[in-house]
């Protein structure tokens, strides 16, 4: 056998297993995992279906497999194996107990099919790899909160919460739609549209007090989350430039995305960082504070402003 055809024949064998993974494939998702032409993906569809799987196929919408049918599960390589390990070990600590605890179950399912030297393989590998997340990413209180807002997003229902934002005295209770989830800069957030503001909003796990379901129905159409992301970029942002003593500049590198990093140039002993940034008077002004004995503020004027501000209101807090 040729190695093209063993290429073709480990790339039908995968899209029999993503075909069976989702309710609708579209040729394209095919086309673009395998790096192959629409064409190539049409005959390799017409070969499974001459092997006799009952694949369904829709002009415009996309390929299924007729429900109720099922092959046994395909073996997994042991690389992919110890792949399920590194998964765990993060679905333990990036995620809550609820929904830790569904993967956990799943995991059982995964191993219960793999070889036996694959089993081994993952053995060896799980009590040597460990995952610390820097900080807390959910209230203790609320073990199920992922759980909720996956179950919201997927059924289109609204949920109840109560929230402490940063910048409030006391919490506040409202109604949102969650749009989706996203992981960022340490912490998860959710985008969601908030009946009390009639806008979208982003509110962070570790800040929710209380969530709970609703039977509310969504009253909008909310797109994808990488379309309200996109919308951000085209927000006012405001130009900041500071100067970072080098030594500590290598520290805050991994952080300065979030807040809107555009590029660096080296000066001397410092770097002189450029920033475009939509949130001047809290996000950015406050992370700045992290390192300000180390940096100075060269643009803007109302940056030098905000910071003295939060300082002078810090200082009476010690006092009192």
């Amino acid at each position: 056998m040729s190695l093209d055809s063993v290429k073709r024949f480990d790339r039908i064998v995968a899209i029999l297993v993503q075909l069976q993974s989702k309710r609708i494939v579209k040729a394209q998702e095919l086309s673009d995992r395998f790096q192959v032409s629409l064409r190539t993906i049409y005959r390799d569809v017409r070969t499974l279906e001459a092997s006799g799987v009952p694949i369904v196929s829709e002009a415009g919408v996309g390929y299924s497999i007729m429900e109720g049918y099922r092959l046994p599960p395909v073996m997994f390589t042991r690389e992919e194996a110890g792949s399920f390990v590194a998964a765990e070990k993060f679905m333990q600590k990036f995620v809550d107990k609820s929904l830790g605890s569904h993967h956990e179950s799943a995991m059982f399912k995964v191993k219960s099919v793999l070889r036996g030297r694959e089993k081994d393989w993952i053995s060896a590998l799980e009590s040597q790899i460990m995952v610390d997340p820097s900080q807390e990413l959910f209230n203790k209180n609320l073990p199920n909160a992922l759980e909720i807002l996956f179950e919201s997003v997927a059924e289109k229902k609204q949920v109840f919460l109560k929230y402490h934002a940063l910048n409030s005295d006391t919490p506040s209770e409202r109604y949102i739609e969650p749009v989706g989830l996203f992981h960022e800069n340490g912490f998860w957030y959710v985008l969601g549209y908030c009946h009390i503001r009639k806008d979208y909003r982003q509110f962070r796990t570790d800040r929710m007090l209380l969530i709970s379901r609703t039977q509310l129905p969504f009253t909008l159409e909310h797109g994808t989350i990488d379309e309200h992301r996109e919308k951000e970029n085209t927000i006012e942002k405001t130009k900041v430039i500071i100067l970072v003593d080098k030594t500590v500049a290598r520290y805050i590198s991994s952080g300065r995305k979030h807040y809107g990093f555009v590029s660096e140039k080296m000066k001397g002993h410092h770097v002189e960082m450029t920033f475009m940034t939509t949130d001047l008077e809290n996000g950015f002004s406050r992370w700045y504070l992290m390192f300000c004995d180390y940096a100075k503020i060269i643009e803007p004027e109302r940056l030098k402003i905000r910071v003295k501000e939060i300082l002078r209101k810090g200082e009476l807090k010690l006092v009192d």
